[in-house]
């Protein structure tokens, strides 16, 4: 998964988000009519998910608005419909699975809440979180998952989540280019620390569900947290020549790992996440 992406402004994410509509129209949704067969602890911890990827985004939508670029406003109305679709999809999974869908999650709160608190900066990098999060999340699914429809699902969600990570990396390099050096690597920081404390909790929170995926608490957090390294890198970097130059991670270490499709990471506590 490319951080940046070479040459892409956001006229070039809002035609990303147009082809991507399209695409989904032509594809259809996944054989709902196969039943799921879902152990009860994967049950819970995709309803917790669910809670989080369905929202209105209208506080989003309104400070995008707010900042006065209508290109990169209309695309994130077409991020939030596609956060939108995952909530729709993951609810019609659970109903395949025999199980409904809950009326919400103190994660779900929290999110949402501190992601209101001040502007679109701050929105964003709270955003952030729950979708570095959510990679992971939907990579462990996706690969651990006994059930071929749950599999599916996690699929379709990991591949809409790895394009928005790109999208919103663009976003905040361009809103914290402006703030001295020290504050942005401050910002950077205090985004990772929350990062990792979120990723711990929906460890803990999930637990029995990744233990079922084959993924243990420790490796989700590490994972979860070596994946935002290159990002960080990525938002905090300056000098770089507009908006659709290249912004490539230091080697090595910070490299994210890649998944069974040769992508990286996957996992959203989700609002824990959502929008």
């Amino acid at each position: 998964m490319n951080v940046i992406k070479h040459g892409w402004g956001h006229d070039t994410w809002l035609a990303d988000f147009e082809t991507e509509r399209e695409r989904r129209a032509e594809r259809g949704d996944p054989d709902w009519g196969r039943a799921a067969a879902l152990p009860p602890e994967l049950v819970r911890s995709l309803q917790r998910f669910q809670v989080g990827e369905d929202g209105d985004g209208s506080a989003l939508i309104g400070k995008a608005d707010r900042a006065g670029d209508p290109v990169y406003a209309r695309a994130v109305r077409l991020f939030v419909a596609e956060e939108q679709n995952h909530a729709r999809m993951l609810a019609l999974l659970l109903e395949a699975g025999g199980a409904g869908t809950l009326a919400g999650h103190w994660s779900d709160t929290v999110f949402v809440r501190l992601r209101r608190l001040l502007g679109l900066r701050v929105e964003l990098l709270v955003l952030m979180v729950a979708e570095v999060v959510a990679l992971r999340y939907y990579r462990a699914v996706r690969d651990g998952a006994a059930d071929p429809l749950a599999s599916e699902v996690a699929r379709l969600i990991l591949a809409d989540e790895e394009r928005h990570v790109p999208f919103h990396c663009l976003r905040l390099r361009e809103a914290l280019a402006p703030l001295p050096a020290p504050a942005r690597r401050a910002a950077v920081a205090a985004w990772r620390a929350t990062l990792s404390a979120a990723a711990a909790v929906v460890a803990v929170d999930h637990g029995p569900a990744l233990r079922t995926l084959g993924v243990r608490r420790r490796a989700f957090v590490a994972d979860t947290v070596r994946a935002s390294a290159p990002m960080a890198a990525a938002i905090a970097a300056v000098g770089l020549p507009g908006p659709a130059g290249p912004v490539r991670a230091p080697r090595g270490r910070l490299r994210a790992p890649a998944g069974r499709s040769g992508r990286t990471l996957a996992a959203r506590a989700r609002r824990g996440g959502g929008v």
